[in-house]
């Protein structure tokens, strides 16, 4: 089912003050087009690797003052962000849907995805980058303190299916850890990271500390990630694996978050209504293309046939649409090869013996890169479906009936990133969740409890990722930790004329002492 149609135009004054943020010497250009029409957007410059290399020698020298300054004085710009950012919230949700094609209430999930983190980090920087006390090995005859120092100047490659919130929601946490930060958004989604850059400009951010290179990977991919001393990437595997072969020699560090095939687990004290409406929004928000949505569905045998009932329903009465108001439930496709990987995927399934309950079409009555929600039945090893991410509007559903089956089944994956379990009874969900090879699980809920919960970390297992955003982990993995330590009165060899061995026994028993009176 289709919604209205509401359009608004970007101001082109609006255009041309982000694409001046652009560190480009403005040579070529590329068009972001409207994935709800196909319509050019905006004209962008493009960035070459000498206008790289640029950006590089300018955020060291602006690193370098930023640093300086105390961390108390680096959240304000960030503090006063999170007002601004409320009070032009329909501007940046016009800028989301308009470059990405999702639906409002999806473009909303990344307003409030930036807003949260960096009052977050806002209000803890300064507790998680203070010196702090550590035990030395000698108790109060040495003293040791931790610092946290930046790691310089990182390079975050942001992905284009969230491009505000995975952009943006690096480079925040980088920045008041006291780096400079060269960012690489997608060429198609780069407006919603400069209209960040360029509001935070406006209130009080040194404009060198935050550059902006556009461009295709192999332009510019080579001394983007050469020059870093720190490399952020969320995107595809296949990706990360590049990423960690391309610093491997410098031996610089890097997070990565990367793909998933992610399960939902339905069990059978499920509440059916309710787990329905939930798994709605588990696999299609954003159109699917969202790495920690789920595609894979497994339900008890003693529900199954009720649930698929009613989710088959409420999927058939999905409104889709192209409005720039909350009443789409989904909306488009980004891009053309997407909307192709979703069309092969489907299609081989059915080829070879899948049946399709709801969908398995494109809609381009709607707009160019529509593709209905889509639930498949039958889908087995043979099938494409089965263990590819799909990112899209595609979920096969499973029956099962033994929970150690369901488990094994659910980790039979290279993947780790986010699952999903529904049952009445949260302490058993709890238990199940432990069992299950993944970096974030949510019971009675498909993703945003545990990606929203900014104080605890978010990443994925096996090839779904290196390291983790999000807690005192997504701040601090952009710093360099330091150990100072000072002795006092006594040296840590034997004192005046004391043999060595008599100074080792002294040691030896002081450690039994030490356990007795746990001061170890």
């Amino acid at each position: 089912m289709a919604s209205p149609t509401v359009e608004r135009a970007l101001p082109q004054t609006l255009v041309d003050r982000l694409v001046s943020h652009v560190a480009s010497g403005g040579g070529e250009t590329a068009t972001v087009s409207r994935p709800f029409t196909g319509e050019a957007l905006a004209v962008v410059p493009v960035s070459t690797s000498d206008d790289v290399l640029a950006a590089y020698e300018r955020g060291r020298a602006a690193q370098a003052a930023w640093a300086r300054v105390p961390v108390g004085e680096r959240v304000k710009p960030f503090l006063r962000f999170v007002d601004a950012l409320v009070d032009r919230r329909d501007e940046i949700l016009d800028l989301i849907q308009l470059e990405t094609g999702k639906a409002r209430r999806h473009a909303m999930e990344e307003f409030l995805d930036v807003a949260l983190c960096s009052l977050y980090y806002a209000r803890r920087a300064a507790r998680l980058l203070r010196p702090r006390r550590r035990q030395g090995p000698l108790p109060g005859l040495t003293r040791v303190r931790e610092l946290r120092h930046p790691k310089g100047v990182v390079a975050v490659i942001a992905p284009w299916n969230y491009p505000f919130a995975l952009g943006p929601g690096d480079v925040v946490p980088a920045l008041m850890a006291g780096n400079a930060v060269i960012h690489k958004p997608d060429t198609q989604t780069c407006l919603s990271g400069l209209w960040v850059v360029d509001l935070l400009v406006g209130l009080g951010l040194p404009r060198d500390l935050w550059q902006v290179v556009v461009g295709e990977p192999d332009e510019i991919g080579d001394p983007l990630v050469e020059n870093a001393d720190y490399v952020a990437f969320t995107g595809s595997t296949r990706g990360g694996r590049a990423i960690a072969e391309k610093v491997a020699p410098r031996l610089v560090g890097y997070s990565l978050e990367l793909g998933g095939k992610n399960p939902m687990i339905v069990m059978a004290d499920a509440d059916v209504e309710r787990t329905a409406r939930g798994a709605v929004r588990a696999c299609f928000t954003n159109a699917g293309q969202l790495c920690v949505s789920m595609e894979r569905m497994y339900v008890h045998e003693d529900v199954y046939d009720r649930f698929v009932a009613r989710f088959v329903e409420l999927v058939k009465g999905m409104r889709l649409g192209t409005g720039l108001d909350f009443d789409a439930e989904m909306g488009s496709l980004t891009f053309r090869r997407q909307l192709d990987a979703v069309v092969r995927q489907v299609d081989q399934a059915v080829e070879k013996g899948a049946t399709v309950l709801v969908g398995g079409k494109p809609r381009p009555d709607i707009g160019p890169l529509f593709y209905e929600p889509t639930v498949l039945e039958g889908v087995d090893e043979g099938m494409e479906v089965w263990a590819d991410e799909t990112f899209g509007p595609v979920v096969a559903l499973y029956r099962y009936r033994d929970e150690d089956d369901v488990i094994a089944r659910a980790n039979d994956t290279p993947y780790g990133l986010n699952a999903s379990v529904w049952t009445s009874d949260p302490a058993r969900g709890r238990r199940l969740a432990a069992r299950i090879q993944a970096g974030t699980v949510n019971i009675n809920d498909g993703y945003g409890a545990a990606y929203g919960s900014y104080d605890s970390p978010m990443g994925g297992m096996k090839q779904s990722g290196v390291g983790r955003r999000h807690g005192a982990e997504g701040l601090l993995k952009f710093t360099e930790a330091q150990t100072v330590a000072s002795q006092h009165i006594l040296d840590l060899a034997p004192p005046g004329d004391m043999s060595f061995e008599r100074f080792a026994d002294l040691m030896a028993n002081g450690v039994k002492v030490m356990k007795k009176l746990r001061i170890r």
